[in-house]
């Protein structure tokens, strides 16, 4: 995927250290529609009940806050290898995709941090370390990843292609999305109150950060070149939870299930792809 090089004005990038404290709420395109379903599936709603309440729940979220401790010198960070240098350029690119929606929905935009570290370090969520992949922490709003996962990636998993390692970050920004729309307050509020839906509602969130990173994808389509979308939709099941049980040599438990089937990701994300449209991404009521 052909992405312009990131503009270091633009883009929030740290280097062991914390990330930035923030939150946001609001309602564009899916989060609206899909907070409402959620309150239907888990607790038998009437979806048109729901609506008169939702702008007051989020606009009970924490206001953001001031960015702390932003790295003097994002170009050497955003350089410090070829892995970092894609991820900033992705960040720069997710950024000028998602600010103008958000702006055209009349909602406040808050750009997440991209936090690169080194075996471990401290997130605003806890722990950092290696062994638990690229995550999103909502608390500081920060994208975490050791860029050594995407060696794990090529080689262990087979997924090859700037494009793979792309749709990692976009997908870690797609949770970022939901952040801002307080969807995942939504969600957790809901599998305390459900805990039997659990697992559905964190694989339909996960199933949704896929779909959007597609999003991004999609609406980038003049910078996409030919094995792109192959690469991604690799890497979307590679790290399918049936794919990675049987790579563990575990049996495959469905009730286990986080993140989806490989099928299933693979399946959100060419959907994003295809449409380059948040609307298609409602994952709550489809998986």
């Amino acid at each position: 995927m052909r992405l312009d090089d990131f503009d270091p004005s633009n883009i929030r990038v740290s280097q062991g250290g914390r990330g930035f404290p923030g939150g946001g709420g609001g309602k564009l395109g899916c989060g609206s529609l899909v907070i409402v379903l959620i309150g239907a599936l888990v607790f038998g709603v009437d979806p048109a009940q729901m609506l008169g309440t939702l702008d007051s729940v989020q606009q009970q979220q924490a206001p953001t806050q001031t960015e702390q401790g932003r790295s003097s010198d994002t170009s050497t960070i955003c350089r410090e290898n070829a892995y970092s240098l894609e991820s900033c350029n992705a960040l720069s690119s997710l950024n000028k995709t998602w600010r103008p929606l958000f702006q055209k929905a009349n909602i406040s935009f808050e750009q997440p941090n991209l936090h690169f570290y080194n075996g471990s370090d401290q997130s605003g969520c806890g722990a950092a370390q290696s062994a638990m992949g690229p995550f999103y922490c909502p608390a500081d709003q920060g994208i975490y990843i050791d860029t050594s996962f995407y060696d794990e990636l090529d080689r262990k998993m087979g997924a090859k292609g700037d494009f793979a390692r792309y749709y990692v970050v976009a997908h870690e920004y797609g949770h970022h999305i939901q952040h801002l729309l307080g969807l995942d307050t939504q969600v957790r509020r809901a599998q305390r109150q459900n805990p039997q839906q659990a697992n559905a509602l964190q694989i339909g969130m996960e199933l949704q950060a896929d779909c959007y990173a597609g999003v991004w994808a999609g609406r980038n389509k003049d910078r996409i070149e030919p094995g792109d979308m192959e690469e991604g939709l690799t890497a979307a099941s590679a790290i399918g939870d049936d794919t990675l049980m049987k790579n563990a040599g575990q049996r495959v438990s469905p009730e286990s299930f986080t993140h989806g089937s490989s099928a299933q990701r693979m399946e959100w994300l060419r959907r994003g792809l295809e449409t380059g449209n948040e609307d298609a991404c409602n994952t709550f009521t489809q998986q």
